[in-house]
């Protein structure tokens, strides 16, 4: 077949995009289109389900800092796509799916569907390409739409438009490689950093939180400068969690998810300079961390509401990392007495920070079953240093997390929309974009069975991925909601299903874990033949987190 027809067309014009890799489920729709994008040198993961195709996406966008591309067919395609979309938009990570679209010149086709409609719901962007002449440009568009804005865009193609042959004249336009504005840092006004300074010399308990903002900005060192001259702490966002993982004095992430330590001071302290944040609720535990009149916000577009809440009362616009810079240099040059040592920088501090655990409740724990912080504790210990861990959502995710030795660039939260059942797509595109590591991903057993099927896809596309279940035998969150207000969980227990036979029979290895001092060997042996392996742990289902505590008062 000559390669005159509108869909290789298409697939060229996503290669001079610098298309390296694409995450795909084939149908009708898209299928001609992403043969042609394979022949022309693109590298495809072909996943068992389109939710998981965008997904996938999503982890290898963050992790490597490029626009993710994913195909799904249209109709039900499109529709399977509709719960990794929100988070997509809410987690600002760019993508470009080709969706495809029902045929024109059908005057009815079962899977027809008004798709604008539903991704345009969902937050994203939808470009319809039905004129061959402008496709290509189209395509250009949207690179550099999800380049500029870090925001999804879904291009919908007619099945049968995408067959026609091509005009002799229809080619593709430059890269938006070559159109990307340059963004340069935007320095501080000096009056504003004045005011900051002031503002920041009046405190006498100060806590430096970053953001993904100051990580991508460069800011952390600048960062732990500020916190050191005010004899401040350090704390982060989730999804920045582990930026100052080596720093005695960081008390780790503020949030739902803060340790006990964590919580105290951050509700001691009288200014939170945050630093590349977007406040989200989930960053002052719904301002019961912090109150918004205790807040310095250093960013590009700093914010005053947020989430439905007023988040900050005090603003500095600017570059996260210049702005904390000249923040900094001000206090040096700056004769101006400053507040009195709080003596929050002490070596019992420090201890208390490396040694005391994350939440101190006690639980009755049954026999063969583990405490899940205890789990967390020993892969902590034993994991190494240099593998990459991705942390799913639900309830296990508050332990995940609790994990203080693990770095900002080796550990990927992605949580935005709250919905479970991503964790294995996630940990999908974080192998695919670092070939050379071991990717961890922690998931619970509700979480991990939605999208089940795609230990497949790891076994096929020989990834390296090793899954630490923590099974409880139930959706955790739910049944810690209900037994707090009194009603029965009967709807939210199943049972510990044998994750080491269900891997097996993918033709993985998989494994119950029933004893942790195992764990060192079991490691050394992975480490030694790497490929896919699923870990079981049985978790008691007493034990309930401290967000679920706060937020339903258990009897």
């Amino acid at each position: 077949m000559q390669n005159n027809r509108i869909f290789h067309l298409l697939a060229k014009a996503f290669m001079q995009e610098g298309t390296t890799h694409c995450f795909a489920l084939l149908g009708d729709a898209n299928m001609n289109w992403a043969a042609a994008l394979a022949d022309q040198g693109c590298d495809f993961t072909y996943v068992r389900d389109e939710h998981c195709a965008v997904a996938a996406a999503m982890s290898w966008a963050r992790v490597t800092g490029r626009p993710g591309i994913a195909t799904v067919t249209c109709g039900p395609g499109v529709t399977q796509i509709l719960t990794a979309l929100p988070a997509a938009v809410r987690a600002n990570i760019p993508l470009v799916i080709f969706a495809g679209e029902a045929p024109l010149g059908k005057a009815w086709y079962n899977q027809q569907l008004e798709q604008r409609s539903l991704i345009e719901a969902c937050g994203a962007s939808y470009i319809s390409l039905h004129h061959p002449a402008t496709m290509t440009t189209q395509v250009r568009d949207a690179f550099l739409y999800a380049r500029t804005s870090s925001q999804p865009v879904v291009l919908g193609v007619p099945a049968d438009l995408q067959d026609q042959t091509c005009e002799s004249n229809v080619h593709c336009p430059e890269s938006s490689l070559k159109l990307m504005p340059v963004r340069k840092p935007v320095p501080p006004n000096l009056d504003a950093v004045e005011d900051a300074v002031v503002l920041i010399q009046q405190a006498s308990k100060v806590i430096v939180m970053a953001g993904r903002g100051a990580v991508s900005s460069g800011a952390i060192n600048a960062c732990r400068e500020l916190a050191a001259a005010v004899n401040g702490l350090l704390a982060t966002t989730l999804p920045a969690r582990g930026a100052f993982y080596d720093d005695p004095f960081s008390i780790g992430i503020s949030g739902g998810f803060s340790s006990d330590t964590a919580r105290r001071c951050l509700q001691e302290a009288d200014l939170v300079v945050a630093v590349g944040c977007s406040l989200a609720s989930h960053n002052s535990d719904n301002g019961k961390l912090f109150e918004a009149s205790k807040v310095l916000h250093i960013d590009l577009n700093p914010l005053s509401r947020s989430q439905g809440r007023i988040v900050a009362r005090h603003h500095l616009r600017s570059d996260a990392r210049l702005g904390v810079e000249s923040i900094v240099a001000s206090l040096a040059n700056n004769k101006t007495p400053s507040s009195p040592n709080t003596g929050w920088r002490t070596e019992r501090l420090a201890e208390e920070i490396r040694i005391a655990p994350a939440d101190s409740a006690v639980f009755d724990i049954a026999a063969g079953q583990f405490d899940p912080r205890y789990v967390v504790s020993e892969l902590e210990n034993t994991l190494p240093q240099e593998w990459f861990m991705v942390n799913s959502s639900g309830h296990c995710s508050y332990f995940f997390a609790q994990m203080p030795s693990r770095p900002v660039d080796r550990f990927l939260t992605i949580r935005e929309f709250g919905a479970i059942g991503n964790g294995i797509a996630f940990a999908i595109g974080v192998a695919v974009a670092n070939p050379d590591k071991t990717v961890v991903l922690f998931d619970g057993d509700g979480s991990l069975l939605m999208h089940v099927q795609e230990l497949e896809t790891i076994k096929r596309h020989k990834l390296n991925i090793l899954i630490c279940v923590m099974n409880d035998g139930a959706y955790g969150s739910e049944i810690h909601k209900l037994r707090a207000d009194g009603l029965s969980d009967q709807g939210a227990v199943f049972g510990y299903s044998d994750f080491g036979s269900i891997a097996r029979g993918f033709g993985i290895d998989g494994e119950v874990v029933d004893d942790l001092s195992a764990l060192p060997s079991m490691v050394e042996a992975f480490a030694e033949n790497p490929g896919a392996a699923v870990w079981d742990f049985h978790v008691s289902d007493q034990v309930v987190s401290p967000v679920i505590r706060r937020s339903h008062a258990t009897n």
